[in-house]
C-alpha cells in the first residue's frame, strides 16, 4: 500500500512516498481505509524530532483519521467492517490503511464527510477536555485563546461560543481576524502589533480572563500569566513558538489562580471510557451542525510535506486535509 514514511527527524522536506506492507489489527485495534486524514501542528513536530515522544523509524506520520472498518480484532466489540469511522493515533494515518485502537475511534453519524471528520477527534477533543473537563468553564466567563486561527485554536473558538463563553482570540496577524469572528470571537487581539496587557485589561475592565486558552507558549504565556482574574484558570496547551515559558510563581499565588496542564492524549490513554464518551459528543455536535471545523485546503497524500510546511508556518487557516481515497 502507499502511504508517507518519515525515516529520520529532519523535518517535512525529507518525507517521502512509499509503497510499504499493510498493518495487521492487534485484538484491541480495527483496521481502516483511510479516505482522508488531517494534518496536525504535532505531525509536523513528530516528523521534526521535536515532539514529546519519539516513534521508531521508519514510521508512517498521522495522528487523526476518517475512512471505513474492513477488518477488526478478535477482541473488538464496538465495530464491525464496513463502519464509517474516524481515529486517532500516535502515527498512521498518512497511509491508504491504518490501524488504531477500538477505544481511540468514534463511529460517524449518517451525513458526516470523511473530510470534516477527520479533523475533529484532535482539534476539538484538546479544546473540549480543556475546557469543559480541566478548565470546567462556565457560561458568561472570558476565555482569551491564543492561535485561534489554528486547528486546536479555532476548534476553542467555536466550542466556546457553544458553550456560551464570552470568546476573546489572540491571533498572530490581521488576516486572521475575520475567520475568527465568524466563529463566535466577540474580541480580537493581534498579540505581535497591539500591547496585550492594555487591550485584556480594556476588554475586561480592569478585571482579567476567567481561563487562559494558550497554544502558544513563550513571552504571550509569560504576559497571560499577569492577566488572569481571581480564581482564573491558565492552560498550558502547547508551545507554537518554540519557548517553553516561565512564570513566577507569585503570581497564582496571589490572584489564587490555577495553572491546569492539558495533555487530552495521555488522558485518552488512562481514561479511554470516558474519552469515548467524548469522542461520541463531538461527533454528534458536527452532526448536528452545532460545531463548524474548518478546512484551509484539501491535498493529495504526496502532498503531505507541503501541508506540514504550510502549518509550520503559520500559514493555515483551521486544518488542511489530506484525501487518500
Amino acid at each position: 500500500m502507499k502511504a508517507v514514511l518519515c525515516s529520520s527527524f529532519t523535518g517535512p522536506a525529507d518525507l517521502r512516498l512509499s509503497e510499504i506492507d499493510e498493518p495487521r489489527p492487534a485484538g484491541d485495534e480495527i483496521l481502516i481505509d483511510v479516505h482522508a486524514a488531517s494534518v496536525s501542528f504535532m505531525d509536523q513536530l513528530m516528523v521534526s524530532g521535536l515532539y514529546q515522544m519519539r516513534p521508531p523509524t521508519p514510521f508512517v506520520p498521522g495522528t487523526e483519521a476518517s475512512g471505513i472498518v474492513v477488518a477488526v480484532g478478535d477482541k473488538v466489540t464496538a465495530f464491525a467492517p464496513g463502519d464509517r469511522v474516524a481515529c486517532s493515533s500516535w502515527t498512521g494515518g498518512y497511509a491508504e490503511r491504518m490501524t488504531a485502537k477500538e477505544s481511540k475511534s468514534v463511529r460517524l453519524p449518517d451525513g458526516v464527510a470523511f473530510e470534516a471528520a477527520a479533523t475533529v477527534l484532535h482539534n476539538y477533543g484538546t479544546a473540549y477536555y480543556a475546557l469543559v473537563e480541566r478548565a470546567r468553564a462556565q457560561a458568561g466567563e472570558t476565555v482569551f485563546i491564543t492561535g485561534a486561527a489554528g486547528g486546536v485554536g479555532l476548534a476553542a473558538v467555536d466550542l466556546g461560543r457553544h458553550f456560551g463563553l464570552r470568546v476573546v482570540a489572540g491571533v498572530g496577524s490581521d488576516d486572521k481576524a475575520a475567520l475568527v469572528r465568524g466563529y463566535g470571537a466577540s474580541e480580537i487581539v493581534n498579540y505581535r502589533s497591539e500591547d496585550l496587557r492594555d487591550r485584556i485589561k480594556s476588554i475586561t475592565s480592569g478585571q482579567g480572563i476567567d481561563v487562559g486558552f494558550d497554544n502558544v507558549g513563550g513571552a504571550v504565556f509569560e504576559q497571560m500569566a499577569r492577566l488572569m482574574k481571581w480564581g482564573g484558570r491558565l492552560l498550558p496547551i502547547g508551545f507554537a513558538s518554540g519557548e517553553i515559558p516561565q512564570v513566577p510563581m507569585n503570581l497564582p499565588l496571589l490572584k489564587n489562580y490555577s495553572i491546569i496542564g492539558v495533555f487530552v492524549g495521555a488522558w485518552a490513554e488512562r481514561f479511554s471510557a470516558e474519552a469515548a464518551q467524548m469522542n461520541d459528543t463531538l461527533m454528534q455536535l458536527l452532526a448536528d451542525g452545532q460545531i463548524r471545523p474548518h478546512i484551509d485546503c484539501v491535498l493529495p497524500l504526496e502532498e503531505a510535506g507541503d501541508g506540514m510546511r504550510a502549518v509550520a508556518n503559520r500559514t493555515v487557516q483551521g486544518r488542511i486535509v489530506l484525501k487518500i481515497r
